[in-house]
């Protein structure tokens, strides 16, 4: 009973929530019950096909729908009787809802279900007769034997989609009827294996239908292709497969299957590793060049290419391990062999899942499982391999992954969400840098799981006071401990360089800059510093590996301490003969023996130090010390000096390189070490000479410190803030001269050239030839075509297809209006015309000015010309005009009439060969002849017509009277009988009689293109007005002229992928969202229509809308509002825009092949020109879309897509509407899968990829099974990794879904790939940097800021970085992989918890330390979103800085300060951890310099020192009190961005820019950010607490609550530096929260989660230290009060205490709590009224009678606020110990008045001014678009000025 109950509780429950359809439980759900069969389903593809089919034919027989469902429900009873599985009973029950109401539905009787297998037959033959089958199928391949490149491509494509359709459904009745009937009838079983035959390409695949051949996909036939597939196949000397191991019909068995019976893979990883490979082995070929036989075999070279590639790592990690490979020669190993070794490699890597982190780790399974598989294939018969075979079958998963999987997911369970400390698990490296050793080998094979490496961690401590973590294997070779010094310890370099530098400075400084021998004596004193430093290092090297000593290698432990032990020895040896030798040389006659043998000691440590270093650093001679490894004394001390990775061997660059960024750094340092000289140390020299001698100062306080030791803390205030700057400065340096740098590079490499519609214009007659050399190059096949035309000619008409396609596709964006479009429209240029067709944008309103010239001029023949000529494009209107017309009056006339015409261009062509132009024709009438022609074209432009024929008569008679009596001259008519003919035809009315309309598509062109021409006046010199399309159009056509390599043709190109990862992001706004309006009334899409005014105009017209009819209409159309929804999401940060942007790359490539098909020696190639240049339908070409698939794959990787499709989230409904607007896309997504087994759930994990089938619906490709949840360590590069398996090709583009592309850029990604081929360097390029436009920087003001700031890091601070620095990183996305470098070491991210937060930087970190090669390149550019509204700033700040801190500690950063050479570190330095770093020093310079300023007040040493400097008129100690040291550094980070202004936008308008910044106040917005890196970065490394931030990215038009934007910036800014607001704010205040409660809900809860991040005992006394600056207020303003006098004993201070804990008392009386107290309230209140009256008493008592002042009364105010502060700092630091004293309440009192203090400070002075109206509009002028600001303003006035009211 118990059972029955259950099932119907959770029947009624999901009935209730409707969770799975939507709908009513008896109502069928929209769109159909297919689409949504659970999971849990195993045979859940054949429910859902023959649901889908159901839904289908509904309206066509309800009946055989019925059946449908009855079957669909009995296939999921038989599979889940019982209905455990995860949401099958909700499922069942839809159904069988499903099933009454077509029941309910019928007609007639009782229904007989015993004819239902009949009615199904009946069905099946109509179906058949009714959709024509058999002549669909001759129609079809009639069409497709016409020819690929035919006119018929759009009718082949309907054919084909229904031909797929009605045999999709065939399929599936023909399955049904198969399962229901165990003998069909012969005849009916014929057709249906007969229609079966043609459903073969319906079975899923991704790209290539390798499991079923198909007439439709072209990409089987491609030679290269049909070469790989036949390379796999099954070769003889393999062992025979199991009998019982099915292989499709279709296809023959291959080297997969066999592997895939030996090892156990996974059917569908076996399937997408076999298209993988095929695709690496077919694209390598088709570089290679295209076999041509019957039967194309795969080149060796290929194979070997790919070979080395895909195992280069593994054949590296052989060498590191001194192993031999698998192999003993590999120039033995036959091609067949190769290709085995291949396949198993990538079917590991396929179902690695998570281990895919541990790239080593797959290299000892490889190493194995090769050498089992060599001994299965000594045998005859195929055996399951021991390895991978248990109890349940063989399984890979299962034996191999699943053991390694489970102790890596035991060890980030014990990471406590994040919160642990880093040394306390082992992250992904560890277990990777485990297989670095020969101890791996100790995991023998199969695995010997009981050692020690799959030990798995016991649970942690919940003592919050305890720092230890429970029990576990410790870390491998390094360990991440928290705490700043890793920045000593991993660029100690650095360190030891900037201090010995300002130790001589300083030693020469007060030496007044002498260089004799006492100076030289006191520079010597260098030595004994840097073997000290080089001392505190090796210290932290036995530190920093404290917990990894137990399984590092003993060798390195040994190195550890034996450099301990020599550095140890060095600084005390060195140290003692320094001293000694000074000792000496202050004794009278002394013998300086000591101090020359300190002099040869340093001498020899010195050269030896600098030789190798030049030796190891220099790249020149790095290959000189590897021959020298032999040596053991080489060996060993190049071992001493540094360890030996596996990663960073060889990281040195090509010598020209090192000398570049050599001299780079030399002129920096130089420069910085002068500024610190002369204006830092040598102007303090004599300050601190007079304070040191200085005696007898007067302390205004008690002093304990600066009796006897010359004023040392006033010497230290004094140098804190120079030695703050000093270590400051030099990135203050290297931004100056980096952009300084940049800026030339960017001259140099032509950027900035075109930054004008004017230099568009005046340009664009060069575009066609370089376009053609570097986008398009022609083959010599095609330069024949030069011998028909002129040059220019033959470039236009292959510019034009592409251009025209540029501005289709902004017309199609709605950023061009329709007219502008025609404007911009290129001509073919592949007419008989002998000139150019320029675009009417050039040519519009020349003829006039031309005609006015011709009116008015009185010269001679050839200076009109010249006057003319000076307008190039003046000069090609004309002739285009003259020859134009006489192509048509040619081509419409005939007999008489084109004699007339002839005989007219004969005279024009006579007379201008004897220059009497201007005599023989009245060129003042040219007015009269246009007017006439255009009336001609005006009616030839129309459709033909008897009354539009009669018109274009009369038309043509008027332009003859014209010329013949108003144009020409007399004496062109004597004496010729061709006029007297033509005269006669015209008296008899016979000259015009017959006319010939133009009816071909070029004649109507030319008549349509000739009357623009002629009827434009107004000039077109701001087409396109829109500055989006402004600044694409100059970007592309800049792009042009700069140094690209030549792109290769399409079929010879690099394959790639793109990769964009999902998770819970908008897709496509929903009406509602667009909709919906905030407090003041504005909606987002009034926000959008008033930002893009012209777009949305645009917009309204493409969907043929009124711009002045009302929405609501727009609202009645369905395909209207999906518009609207793609519209409005085409311009936010959405999915949907990143999607149409990279689907560009497979339109630009399906034009690309289109387009080449004249050079592919095909059958096709004998088309004209006018058919090689037209691109109609080029996207429906079968080759051009199956080349696009070859080389192009685009993955989305929508991590919980199921369970958004499960949810019916609106998200899962637009991914699967972009899946059927873009057929080439692929989504992969985390399937889980819950079942019920023996009453436990059972979860099971599957990486699946879909796509869209023909119906619209969701199509499953590949379905993988993972060990467990992915999601071990960071949510994204987990993702990217689960889904990576997926993508295809040599290269992959790393795309996040905040971008967008353009099509114009995407023509240039042929150039960009063959970037991998070109000389970057001493190694082949792995990444290349991309460009990226940040398009969110006409939103705000605020989004301008980081527009700009953005857009200045990724141009010209990454073009440095690359070029001449050689230490560019990966800093996110667009950057370009090389895809089979990345996927064999590790991806294209690492995942590891919190210290791999910002995941993208250690890819660029993991290629460099792996040999790889970074570079920039700016010729191509990818659009980018940022956050767009202070809030969504802030946060991705902090995430950011907190990311950098969380780098700070890891061992990639570590490894790279140790492996750079000196100067090459620096660079890596200064431009990741050392910005952050600097960034943070800054402030707390600012912070030292106050202090000290606080100490010299207080104490009364300043004022002491001010009145003895004047005195003795000591300018130089009075300066440098007042100095403030140059804290305003702003200016200097802003110079990289007006440098970039300048080079892009030229000087005035960079001058502009930068003064309307400055207006918008940039500089407070830039000093914000400063503070908030600052905060979170030195946070981070001290306590932790790095998490990802999730900004939103969505458009900010809401109002911010002051409680949100309090609870954002109190602790990083207010701590440090409206009506319904105030009642919000105080809501959030007081409410107490509890359990459950969030931050943003409660003031509690939020001052725990800001207090959460202090969580370990170390960083308990870290915060109690910086705690206690806070009291060094209260001791210095009590001594200044007047009521102490001049007492400056302790006592004062201890009375101080004595009232703040007065003052506490009082404040616990008063907020005593209410509801202990209820039982006796009177009391209560009398107590607390006595005690005020008593306070009030004491206090007046206090003034009347003693000393003290009412100024005394609020300086101690001000002492006791930061003393208060930091009690409270301290308390929270020790929560746990202040909760068990019972004292927490009270702190958390004190604590909310303390916010509630400063909530009020700040919102004060925000509520006056908004009383004022005037601030309102400046805020709103200052911060917006121009014209959203005037929309918002009207839209008020409308809405009666009352926020609230509906817009």
């Amino acid at each position: 009973m118990s059972r029955a109950e259950e099932l119907w509780e959770r029947l009624v429950r999901a009935a209730l929530r409707r969770e799975r359809f939507g709908m009513g439980a008896i109502v069928q759900p929209v769109g159909g019950i297919a689409g949504y069969v659970p999971s849990s389903l195993a045979n859940n593809r054949d429910i859902d096909a023959i649901l889908r089919t159901a839904d289908e034919i509904q309206d066509e027989d309800p009946n055989v729908s019925r059946i449908l469902c009855e079957h669909a429900y009995s296939l999921a009873q038989n599979l889940d009787p019982n209905s455990e599985g995860r949401g099958v009973l909700q499922f069942k029950t839809g159904l069988m809802s499903v099933i009454k109401q077509k029941l309910a539905k019928r007609e007639g009787g009782i229904i007989d279900r015993s004819q239902d297998i009949a009615r199904l037959q009946e069905f099946y033959k109509l179906y058949r007769e009714k959709n024509s089958v058999d002549k669909l199928r001759e129609e079809e391949m009639k069409l497709r034997e016409s020819g690929v490149f035919s006119s018929h491509l759009g009718e082949l494509e309907r054919k084909t989609l229904k031909r797929k359709k009605v045999f999709g459904t065939l399929r599936v009745l023909g399955m049904v009827l198969e399962q229901l009937i165990e003998e069909i009838p012969e005849e009916l079983k014929r057709v249906i294996d007969s229609d079966a035959a043609m459903t073969e390409d319906l079975i899923a695949y991704n790209i290539i239908p390798l499991d079923a051949p198909t007439i439709t996909n072209a990409i089987v036939s491609f030679a290269e292709v049909r070469a790989a597939v036949s390379a796999l196949k099954y070769i003889r000397g393999l062992p025979e497969l199991s009998g019982d191991f099915s292989i499709p019909k279709t296809r023959s068995a291959d080297l997969l299957d066999f592997l895939h019976y030996v090892f156990g893979f996974q059917k569908d990883n076996v399937s997408n590793q076999r298209e993988h490979i095929v695709l690496l082995l077919a694209n390598e070929q088709s570089r290679l060049g295209i076999p041509e036989e019957p039967e194309p075999k795969l080149d060796e070279a290929a194979v070997q290419k790919v070979f080395l590639k895909s195992l280069e790592n593994y054949i590296k990690w052989c060498n590191y391990l001194c192993i031999q490979p698998v192999w003993s020669n590999l120039d033995s190993v036959s091609k067949e062999k190769k290709l085995l070794f291949l396949s198993l490699y990538f079917l590991i890597w396929g179902e690695a899942a998570n281990v895919r982190f541990l790239p080593e780790c797959l290299c000892y399974i490889f190493h194995h499982m090769v050498r089992e598989m060599d001994e299965i294939l000594r045998q005859q018969i195929a055996q399951p391999a021991n390895s991978c075979r248990s109890e349940n079958g063989v399984s890979f998963l299962d034996q191999v992954i699943t053991p390694l999987y489970e102790v890596v997911a035991a060890e980030a369970a014990n990471n406590d969400n994040g919160r642990a400390p880093h040394s306390a698990w082992r992250n992904y490296d560890d277990f990777n840098e485990y297989f670095w050793s020969l101890h791996c080998f100790e995991l023998s094979w199969p695995w010997r799981k009981r050692s020690s490496f799959f030990q798995k961690p016991k649970p942690r401590s919940q003592n919050p006071l305890k720092s230890g973590g429970g029990q576990c294997r410790g870390k491998t070779s390094f360990v991440e401990h928290r705490t700043f010094f890793h920045l000593y310890h991993s660029f100690h370099r650095l360190w030891i360089f900037l201090v010995m530098m300002f130790q001589g400075l300083t030693i020469i400084a007060f030496n007044d800059g002498r260089l004799n021998s006492k100076t030289l004596q006191e520079v010597l004193s260098l030595g004994p510093t840097f073997v000290v430093m080089k001392f505190i290092e090796s210290i932290l090297d036995i530190l920093m590996m404290y917990g990894a000593y137990s399984t590092t290698r003993r060798l390195a432990v040994s190195r550890i301490f034996l450099r301990f032990v020599w550095f140890s020895v060095a600084s005390v040896f060195i140290s003692f003969l320094y001293v000694k030798a000074l000792q000496e040389e202050s004794k009278p006659n002394a013998n300086s023996v000591v101090f020359r043998l300190y002099l040869i000691v340093i001498g020899i440590y010195a050269g030896i130090q600098f030789f190798i270093s030049f030796l190891m650093r220099i790249p020149a001679f790095h290959h000189l010390t590897n021959r020298c490894d032999r040596w053991s004394l080489i060996r060993f001390i190049k071992w001493m000096r540094q360890e030996r990775y596996y990663v960073g061997l060889g990281m040195y660059e090509r010598t020209t390189d090192f000398i570049k960024y050599m001299v780079f750094w030399l002129i920096i340092l130089s420069g910085k070490f002068a500024f610190a000289y002369f204006f830092q140390i040598k102007p303090l020299v004599k300050p601190t000479r007079t304070i040191v001698t200085t005696g007898d100062i007067e302390y205004s306080w008690h002093d304990f410190v600066s009796k006897n030791n010359h004023n040392a803390l006033t010497v230290a205030s004094l140098w804190a803030p120079v030695i703050a700057m000093y270590l400051l400065d030099i990135y203050l340096f290297y931004t100056v001269l980096s952009a300084v740098w940049g800026f030339l590079l960017g001259a140099r490499d032509r950027l900035g050239e075109i930054r004008s519609l004017d230099a568009v214009q005046k340009l664009f007659e060069e575009f066609p030839a370089a376009f053609t050399k570097t986008l398009h190059p022609v083959r010599t096949s095609a330069t024949s075509s030069s011998q028909v035309v002129e040059k220019n000619k033959f470039y236009a008409a292959r510019f034009s297809p592409f251009w025209n396609e540029i501005v289709k596709n902004l017309r199609e964006e709605d950023y061009l209006t329709n007219f502008e479009m025609e404007l911009l429209f290129m001509p073919k240029n592949t007419g008989s015309l002998p000139l150019v067709q320029w675009p009417l944008f050039l040519l519009a309103s020349k003829i006039f000015l031309a005609k006015d010239i011709a009116a008015e001029s009185r010269d001679s023949q050839d200076e009109l010309w010249e006057r003319i000529s000076r307008d190039d494009y003046m000069k090609y209107a004309v002739l285009e005009c003259y020859h134009t017309l006489r192509f048509i009056l040619t081509e419409i006339l005939e007999a008489e009439g084109r004699m007339w015409v002839e005989t007219i261009y004969e005279g024009i062509e006579a007379s201008i060969e004897t220059k009497r132009i201007h005599v023989a024709f009245q060129l003042n009438k040219l007015q009269l002849v246009i007017s006439r022609i255009t009336a001609l074209l005006g009616v030839l432009n129309q459709a033909e017509k008897p009354e539009h024929e009669k018109g274009a008569v009369q038309a043509v008679q008027d332009l003859y009277d014209v010329v013949q009596h108003d144009v020409l001259a007399i004496n062109m008519r004597d004496h010729s009988e061709q006029w007297i003919n033509i005269s006669k035809a015209r008296t008899e009315g016979r000259l015009f009689a017959k006319l010939k309309w133009p009816r071909d598509l070029e004649m109507k062109t030319q008549v349509k293109r000739l009357y623009s021409l002629l009827t434009i006046k107004d000039s077109a010199s701001n087409v396109p007005k829109n500055l989006e399309a402004r600044r694409r159009l100059q970007f592309f056509t800049n792009s042009l002229f700069m140094d690209m390599p030549p792109a290769r043709p399409v079929n010879e190109m690099l394959s790639f992928s793109v990769f964009t990862p999902y998770y819970s992001e908008i897709v496509l706004y929903s009406m509602n969202e667009l909709l919906k309006k905030n407090e003041d009334g504005i909606s987002i899409l009034f926000y959008l229509q008033k930002i893009y005014p012209d777009e949305w105009k645009n917009f309204l017209a493409r969907i043929g809308r009124d711009e002045n009819a009302a929405e609501t209409e727009l609202y009645d159309s369905p395909t209207d509002i999906l518009e609207l929804r793609f519209w409005a999401s085409y311009r936010g940060q959405t999915l949907a825009r990143t999607v149409r942007g990279m689907m560009y790359y497979r339109k630009a490539l399906m034009l690309q092949t289109y387009l080449e098909r004249e050079n592919s020696g095909d059958t096709e190639a004998a088309l004209s020109r006018l058919e090689t240049t037209d691109t109609r339908g080029f996207e429906l070409s079968p080759e051009a879309r199956a080349r696009a698939d070859l080389k192009f794959t685009y993955v989305v990787t929508c991590q919980i897509y199921g369970k958004q499709k499960e949810e019916q989230k609106p998200e899962a409904a637009d991914i699967a509407l972009l899946m059927q607007r873009n057929e080439a896309l692929r989504v992969a997504f985390i399937d889980v899968v819950e079942t019920l087994k023996d009453g436990k759930v059972h979860t099971e994990y599957y990486s699946k990829l879909v796509k869209a089938d023909i119906n619209g619906k969701d199509k499953e490709i590949y379905a993988i099974k993972l060990p467990g949840n992915p999601k071990l360590g960071e949510g994204k590069p987990e993702n990217q990794n689960h889904a990576i398996v997926f993508t295809r090709g040599n290269a992959i583009q790393t795309i996040d879904m905040n971008q967008d592309n353009y099509f114009e850029e995407a023509l240039k990604m042929r150039n960009l790939l063959e970037e991998f081929h070109h000389d970057h360097g001493i190694r082949a390029p792995t990444i290349l940097g991309v460009r990226e436009h940040v398009f969110t920087g006409s939103v705000s003001s605020l989004a301008s800021f980081m527009s700009n700031q953005e857009g200045s890091f990724v141009t010209l601070g990454q073009r440095v970085l690359a070029n001449p620095l050689k230490v560019r990183m990966h800093y996110g996305h667009p950057d370009v992989f090389d895809r089979v470098f990345h996927i064999t070491r590790g991806g294209i991210s690492k995942a590891s918890r919190i210290i791999n937060i910002s995941e993208d930087i250690y890819a660029g970190f993991n290629s460099t330390l792996r040999q790889g090669n970074i570079t920039h390149h700016e010729y191509i550019q990818v659009g980018k979103g940022r956050d767009v509204g202070l809030n969504q700033i802030a946060l991705f700040e902090g995430k950011v800085a907190g990311g950098n801190g969380e780098q700070v500690l890891s061992r990639d950063v570590y490894r790279l300060g140790q492996l750079f050479d000196f100067f090459r570190m620096m660079s890596f330095y200064f431009t990741t951890v050392g910005y952050y770093f600097c960034t943070m020093l800054t402030v707390l310079t600012v912070y030292i310099f106050l202090y000290g300023r606080a100490y010299l007040a207080l104490s009364g040493v300043g004022e002491t020192m001010q009145v003895r400097a004047q005195i003795t008129k000591n300018t130089a100690l009075e300066t440098a009190l007042n100095t403030q040291f140059l804290f305003q550094i702003g200016i200097f980070s802003a110079v990289p961005m007006v440098l970039g202004f300048i080079l892009e936008q030229g000087f005035l308008r960079a001058v502009v820019s930068f003064i309307t910044m400055q207006l918008q106040l940039c500089t407070v917005f830039f000093t914000f950010s400063l503070g908030t890196r600052t905060h979170y970065f030195g946070r981070t490394i001290l306590h932790g607490g790095a998490r990802y931030q999730a900004t939103g990215r969505g458009f900010v038009v809401r109002h911010i609550k002051f409680s949100e934007n309090y609870r954002l910036y109190s602790r990083s800014h207010f701590v440090k530096g409206i009506v319904e607001d105030f009642r919000d704010w105080t809501n959030w205040l007081l409410y107490r929260g509890g359990i459950g409660v969030k931050g943003e809900e409660s003031w509690e809860a939020w001052w725990d989660e800001e207090l959460a991040h202090i969580r370990t005992l170390r960083g308990r006394i870290f915060e109690t230290i910086l705690s206690l600056r806070f009291f060094i207020f209260q001791y210095g303003i009590v001594y200044k009060l007047r009521v102490q006098g001049t007492n400056t004993s302790l006592m004062v201070y201890g009375l101080s205490w004595v009232v703040l804990a007065v003052l506490i008392l009082l404040f616990k009386v008063f907020t005593f709590s209410q509801k202990i107290s209820v039982n006796f309230q009177l009391l209560l209140r009398f107590i607390q009224g006595l005690s005020f009256l008593v306070a009030i008493a004491g206090l007046a008592a206090a003034v009347v009678f003693t000393n003290l002042s009412i100024p005394d009364i609020f300086a101690s105010i001000l002492a006791f606020v930061p003393t208060g502060w930091g009690i409270l700092s301290i308390a929270a630091a020790w929560k746990p110990l202040v909760k068990k004293l019972g004292l927490w309440k009270s702190i958390r009192s004190i604590a909310r008045l303390y916010d509630a203090g400063m909530g009020m400070l700040i919102f004060v002075p925000v509520a006056f001014l908004s009383w004022f109206p005037f601030v309102s509009t400046f805020q709103t002028r200052l911060m917006f678009n121009q014209a959203f600001s005037r929309g918002l303003e009207i839209s008020l006035i409308l809405a009666g000025n009352n926020p609230n009211t509906g817009i």
